[in-house]
């Protein structure tokens, strides 16, 4: 690659509460500078030691204007929305929810036969014409990511393009690539990323290098511009998600479950909750 990316900033998650008391380790949150256009949140969550004792998760709750993406690696999570859908998210499955102009959806953990449960949210923006679209759900089970194996390496492709291999989730505005990696001792891993893209990777196992500097997980990396990524493990095995989209660059007013461009659309949003016109 001619341009590799190199790391512009490491963020170490910060433990969080949310929901009935649910541990977060969260690297991003949604914030008026917006500095990772169009990622907004990005938690890695854990529901094994919830604050109130029984799991609780997280109880019916708003969107609007964003899309969030559960990637389960451990135990599922029952979910079920305002627009009588329901289901569950069981391990290595994927929920891209494009909330448009307004959901409300809950989600509940339940434990794996090893009595844990975790996996990644991420947040992603919509852009100004599409942040009042109708809600869908693209919801791909584990079945349905390809893998591509080599020497040393496995990637599940569950949005854009690795090796020739495409990902199933499809039609996102942001144009994404999110890709889970592992990589055993001593291989190289690089991945193309258009230039002028947004891309993080968020190691969560293990150690090694990304672009010739060394990572220690959990750890969240925000990657300069450039045309490609580049991995190495070392003396141990590693494993992460690398996720990229493009930036949108529209002004935003995050205000808790909404993100929207402006003041006056999110007091709209708080208008229409009031009085009971949130959902059509």
């Amino acid at each position: 690659m001619k341009n590799e990316r190199k790391i512009r900033e490491l963020i170490t998650p910060q433990m969080v509460i949310e929901g009935a008391g649910v541990r977060l380790q969260r690297s991003i949150s949604p914030q008026a500078s917006n500095l990772f256009d169009p990622f907004l949140l990005f938690d890695h969550f854990a529901f094994n030691e919830p604050r109130e004792g029984a799991l609780q998760g997280f109880p019916m709750h708003p969107h609007r204007g964003i899309e969030t993406v559960t990637y389960m690696l451990t135990g599922l999570v029952h979910h079920r929305d305002s627009l009588g859908n329901s289901g569950v998210i069981g391990a290595g499955d994927v929920q891209w929810m494009t909330a448009g102009r307004g959901i409300l959806h809950e989600e509940m953990p339940r434990l794996s036969d090893e009595k844990n449960i975790f996996g990644f949210q991420l947040w992603v923006n919509l852009p100004a014409a599409q942040k009042m679209t109708s809600p869908r759900y693209q919801e791909v089970k584990e079945n349905q990511i390809p893998i591509v194996e080599s020497a040393g390496m496995q990637v599940r492709i569950i949005a854009g393009t690795y090796a020739q291999v495409e990902g199933p989730v499809k039609e996102i505005a942001a144009d994404p690539l999110y890709l889970d990696v592992s990589l055993q001792p001593g291989t190289t891993f690089t991945q193309a990323v258009p230039q002028g893209h947004t891309a993080l990777a968020y190691v969560f196992s293990g150690s090694g290098l990304a672009a010739d500097q060394s990572i220690n997980s959990p750890q969240m990396i925000i990657f300069e511009d450039g045309d490609s990524v580049t991995f190495r493990s070392e003396s141990e095995a590693m494993r992460f998600v690398l996720i990229a989209g493009a930036p949108f660059e529209e002004p935003i007013v995050p205000y808790g479950p909404f993100v929207m461009n402006t003041r006056e659309e999110i007091l709209e949003t708080l208008a229409e909750l009031k009085d009971g016109t949130f959902i059509q």
